[in-house]
């Protein structure tokens, strides 16, 4: 959707913040236009800040927009749009992977329970509330806040009443996270992994993916990751944390980080910091 919006001749980003692993929030106006999105991949929410009248959905029967108006747009739905007049939105984009992986390490249960809901000029305060937070964080370019107001949108995101067939039982998630957490500062190894869930290697991976929504080495890298972060705000080195936390060096650690959170450890460190 970003992409999109980009090559629109009305539509101006003016503040973005960039939160790693393909998670964007980007602040927008616009004023005028015809915008299609076909099958866009990832989920978008979308929070009105000003304006919004002269905004209408086309291809749902012509509903406009106000002040305050949610917008959520599932992976792959696709839409269209006319604007008259000029408003400015922020827009969250993060790829339906990432989502279901974050769901599934706040809630703790299997990231195919997540139901993405379509909404559109919706009241949703539990929505509205977090996403006015992160504006207003790429406005200052404050990470963390922005952090904080995401785990608060991913924590009242519906559960789907749904059956689900495959995938590891809780029992097992729980012995394998509870691994991981433990070994973290070592090699943390698939056949390891997969003993605690009594699997073969193969079908754990199968069957963790399933589950979480990403792969057993993405999870431990984003959990591995998170402790960084902890890390970060003490007094230990970046080294001695790369070490602490399980990477094989510095650089090893700064490259996780910074596909994960968009940043580098030093530069979050300064932030986090203030």
């Amino acid at each position: 959707m970003t992409n999109i919006l980009e090559t629109s001749g009305s539509a101006r980003s003016f503040d973005q913040l960039d939160l790693g692993s393909g998670r964007t929030v980007i602040l927008w106006e616009n004023s005028g236009g015809r915008i299609n999105y076909v099958r866009p991949h990832g989920h978008t929410f979308s929070f009105y800040l000003e304006g919004g009248t002269g905004v209408r959905r086309l291809d749902i029967g012509g509903a406009t927009g106000h002040p305050g108006a949610v917008c959520v747009m599932p992976a792959e739905q696709s839409s269209d749009w006319e604007i008259t007049s000029r408003f400015k939105f922020v827009h969250f984009h993060v790829p339906d992977a990432i989502l279901r992986a974050s769901y599934a390490h706040i809630h703790d249960r299997d990231a195919r329970r997540l139901e993405v809901r379509e909404s559109t000029f919706a009241h949703h305060p539990e929505i509205a509330t977090p996403m006015f937070q992160m504006a207003q964080a790429a406005i200052q370019g404050d990470r963390l806040a922005a952090e904080v107001a995401l785990s608060t949108l991913i924590a009242q995101l519906p559960e789907g009443k749904i059956i689900v067939n495959g995938g590891l039982s809780p029992q097992q998630l729980r012995r394998t996270d509870e691994w991981i957490s433990a070994n973290l500062s070592g090699p943390v190894l698939l056949a390891d992994l997969a003993s605690q869930a009594g699997l073969s290697e193969f079908h754990f991976q199968r069957m963790f993916t399933l589950s979480r929504g990403i792969s057993p080495h993405k999870w431990v890298m984003s959990k591995r990751v998170n402790l960084a972060k902890s890390e970060l705000r003490g007094s230990q080195t970046i080294a001695q944390i790369a070490s602490s936390c399980g990477f094989s060096c510095q650089s090893h650690l700064t490259r996780a980080f910074k596909a994960e959170v968009g940043t580098t450890p030093a530069r979050y460190r300064a932030d986090v910091m203030k």
